[in-house]
């Protein structure tokens, strides 16, 4: 979770520092740029010769004029191009900040993102800014029914602390969904999530490996490693990265390899997504919004 404070402070240094660089802090890098990010990881855990593709798009934040319906289309012809085996949605699809000229609704970033295709399915998770609010911060939240009734809308598997069996030539795995960890606000930072760990993975009936979706990655301290592969959004990498002070994101307690990027924990990999849009101010510096595209497979055999 990006912190207001640290976020205000970073753009003010931007600002502060150059008058080019805040203009491509927030028009250039944020509303342009995208990058694909790959990853090809090798559990140790992972069965040989299922060899899986995964596209992941996280943090939409759709709203005018930073992430209009045209660019979500973009972005999801984009995933297309790398042929995924699935496609899965990491949550926070409202917008983030009030810095906007409109909303872009529930049903105008599902038509943009309906044109995904893969062969195993798109698959979605809810973000914290699904609960807390409507299309945009201060609007009034429906409990993301709208975020649901969108997503099944463009035929999206929503998963809510649900597990689904999925094979791949005859070889299976199991997608695991998380509810959101910071659904209801309590105050002073403080958290009341729909997340339950232990009965999404209570779904599970056999052996074959487990990928878990979870909004927020500070549920990783919980998994067990018989969850082969965690995968991420929420941090936006940071969102704002200065040289020498690195990322403004709170939660740095859980460590900095749960800010951004693929990270090996024992048997446990996570991977965690910068993301697309921007919440609390439209700036984005030194973390492109990005595509990942993830390549899982088996380790490589020993040779003698």
């Amino acid at each position: 979770m990006i912190t207001r404070r640290a976020l205000l402070q970073g753009a003010g240094g931007l600002v502060l520092g150059s008058t080019g660089l805040a203009s491509y802090a927030v028009a250039v890098e944020p509303g342009f740029m995208l990058d694909v990010t790959r990853y090809h990881i090798t559990p140790r855990t992972w069965p040989a010769g299922l060899d899986l593709k995964i596209a992941i798009i996280a943090d939409i934040h759709a709203c005018e004029p930073w992430m209009p319906a045209s660019r979500i289309r973009h972005i999801a012809e984009v995933a297309n191009s790398l042929k995924p085996d699935l496609v899965v949605l990491l949550g926070d699809f409202n917008g983030g900040h009030r810095m906007v000229t409109g909303p872009v609704m529930p049903q105008q970033w599902a038509e943009a993102l309906s044109v995904l295709e893969a062969p195993l399915g798109v698959h979605a998770i809810l973000g914290n800014h699904d609960w807390w609010h409507g299309p945009l911060p201060r609007t009034r939240s429906d409990g993301a029914e709208s975020i649901r009734r969108a997503l099944k809308h463009m035929k999206a598997t929503v998963l809510e602390n649900d597990a689904l069996r999925l094979s791949k030539n005859g070889r299976p795995f199991w997608l695991v969904g998380l509810g959101d960890q910071l659904a209801h606000p309590l105050g002073r930072a403080r958290f009341r999530g729909v997340d339950d760990l232990d009965d999404a993975l209570d779904q599970v009936t056999d052996k074959a490996p487990i990928v878990l979706l979870a909004h927020e990655p500070y549920i990783f301290h919980r998994v067990p490693n018989r969850v082969a592969v965690t995968l991420c959004g929420h941090t936006h990498g940071g969102q704002v990265n200065l040289p020498i002070v690195g990322p403004f994101t709170a939660n740095r307690r859980f460590g900095a390899d749960l800010v951004y990027g693929h990270s090996v924990h024992g048997d446990r990999h996570i991977v965690i997504s910068a993301g697309l849009g921007t919440s609390i101010v439209p700036v984005r510096f030194m973390r492109p919004p990005e595509v990942v595209d993830l390549a899982i497979s088996g380790p490589p055999v020993a040779t003698a």
